[in-house]
């Protein structure tokens, strides 16, 4: 009886060291080290939240708004990307939070309540950064299987977007803010684009800001891109204001060779500006890209 006795107790014992179990992952220039299968999560970055989403992770709570409307189902009421409600966020008594982004600044004070990993996205190698992201996801909470074969699905989708836009002409990344533009380089926050698809810049030494370079309508005449990706930000962020459609509008834009091509795509705003390096939103915007210039023949 009392080596029965003991031998339950060990297996329980044991059973409590598997489930506290902590793993080391990579994070924003970093690396920490997290408890491995936490029950409640606490996510203030979308990127991270449309991974966690498509692993199927489970025991999630994230912001009041996540724009997206795939990640409605995970909105919560521990305060927003940039003002987290710690009293609120307290009470759901989160084994683990997720930062990032617009949310980094907040990292020292969650990590007052819970675990905190700042798994923020941003750089050259942005895609390099994502696997690295659904690496660590997977070990967090047991996917790694799963997280292996998005990284393949990526990977795969890269490629055939890469030989979609082989000797389609150069382009420009332009983004629309209430009738304003601005632009991205291959060295902004966007440039990822340019950097893994060879796709070729309209403009070089485009200023790297986190907007884009404020630019006129007669700038991109001048740079007369083949192509021009666009990124409405006031539909990606629910705002009030002028459409991208509606921006664009005019006999200026309708000068250059995309216009005349019929070669002004519009991106997947909210996904590509608020989740930029999540999976999903990549793969989405991939998709597209695909899509518009494999519908032309190359020169």
């Amino acid at each position: 009886m009392l080596r029965s006795f003991i031998v339950a107790a060990t297996t329980a014992l044991c059973a409590t060291a598997v489930s506290a179990a902590d793993v080391t992952i990579t994070t924003y220039g970093d690396t920490a080290t997290v408890p491995q299968q936490p029950a409640s999560v606490a996510v203030f970055d979308m990127a991270s939240l449309d991974m966690l989403d498509a692993l199927k992770v489970e025991g999630i709570t994230s912001t009041s708004n996540t724009y997206l409307p795939y990640l409605e189902e995970y909105q919560g009421e521990i305060g927003t990307l940039f003002e987290p409600d710690f009293e609120a966020l307290a009470a759901t008594g989160p084994e683990l939070i997720i930062a990032g982004g617009r949310s980094s600044t907040q990292v020292d004070a969650l990590s007052k309540i819970a675990p905190t990993v700042d798994m923020t996205l941003w750089g050259d190698d942005l895609l390099g950064q994502t696997r690295d992201r659904l690496t660590a996801y997977g070990k967090i909470f047991d996917k790694e299987d799963e997280a292996a074969s998005l990284i393949a699905n990526l990977d795969t989708e890269l490629e055939a977007t890469k030989e979609a836009v082989a000797g389609k002409g150069t382009a420009l990344i332009l983004l629309t803010n209430g009738g304003k533009i601005s632009a991205y380089g291959a060295g902004g926050r966007f440039g990822w684009l340019h950097q893994e698809l060879d796709l070729d810049e309209a403009v070089d030494g485009l200023e790297d800001t986190t907007h884009g370079e404020s630019i006129s309508f007669e700038f991109v005449r001048e740079a007369n891109p083949d192509w021009i990706l666009v990124l409405d930000r006031v539909a990606a962020i629910g705002a009030e204001g002028e459409s991208a459609t509606a921006t664009l509008d005019n006999a200026i834009i309708a000068d250059t060779a995309a216009a005349q091509k019929g070669q002004i795509v519009h991106l997947n705003s909210g996904g590509f500006y608020i989740a930029s390096g999540g999976i999903q939103s990549t793969l989405e915007t991939l998709d597209i890209i695909k899509s518009a210039f494999g519908s032309i023949s190359g020169s």
